[in-house]
């Protein structure tokens, strides 16, 4: 997979995904990430990006052409399966969607800034919008750093332990259960006899209750799919 991010502040992504798993992924030729400063493809002297919005409106908005500059400049090179915009009014990111993501081959993420992109982006050119939440972030890249990574750690072969990202919350629309190690007796803190039998079924039934328990306790909301 190639994942390329469109941002005006490259060295706020650089750090995250030269660390870690996002590292090691790239090393074993699993994924290859590359950040492309926007400020490349403009021809304004100041390297500006942004300009005043037609009506008056407050703020300023990213402009159009080094957008589609950049954007056809990638396109030309390789086909792409999506065009991700990161937007607080985009579709809910999930991890049904993550899964989704991560059969694609290639993908462009396109972070936001200021009061948002020339709206004709986002017509002809944005193939899908994606929020990470119903708040606001002064950029886009913490939100393509969180679906970045949400996406690349369930690649076959990233992790270690491929039945660990097929166990973690939100993969059966539940939450996970509790977890536990050494020591089993902590000050009287206890791990549950249950993990401690051997019992690999009883286990995995008792894991699943807690599951089942935890959501409905603390996402109920879950449950209604």
């Amino acid at each position: 997979m190639r994942i390329d991010i469109i941002t005006v502040l490259p060295e706020m992504l650089e750090g995250f995904f030269n660390c870690s798993i996002m590292k090691r992924a790239q090393t074993k030729g699993l994924v290859e990430i590359k950040i492309h400063n926007l400020r490349d493809y403009t021809d304004d002297k100041y390297r500006r990006v942004d300009d005043y919005p037609f009506g008056g409106f407050a703020g300023m908005v990213m402009k159009i052409e080094p957008i589609e500059r950049c954007i056809k400049a990638l396109q030309a090179e390789r086909e792409y399966d999506e065009v991700i915009f990161t937007t607080p009014d985009g579709e809910q990111f999930n991890q049904p969607m993550a899964n989704t993501l991560s059969l694609a081959q290639n993908l462009i993420i396109l972070c936001g800034h200021f009061k948002g992109i020339d709206y004709r982006i986002r017509e002809h050119l944005i193939t899908k919008e994606i929020s990470i939440g119903d708040y606001v972030l002064t950029g886009g890249e913490i939100a393509a750093a969180a679906i970045a990574d949400a996406v690349v750690r369930i690649i076959p072969g990233v992790i270690s332990d491929d039945q660990s990202a097929l166990s973690d919350s939100f993969q059966d629309n539940l939450l996970a259960a509790p977890v536990y190690t050494r020591p089993a007796d902590y000050k009287g803190w206890k791990v549950p006899d249950i993990l401690l039998s051997g019992h690999e079924a009883k286990i995995k039934e008792w894991e699943l209750q807690q599951s089942i328990e935890r959501t409905k306790k603390l996402r109920p909301d879950l449950l209604k799919d």
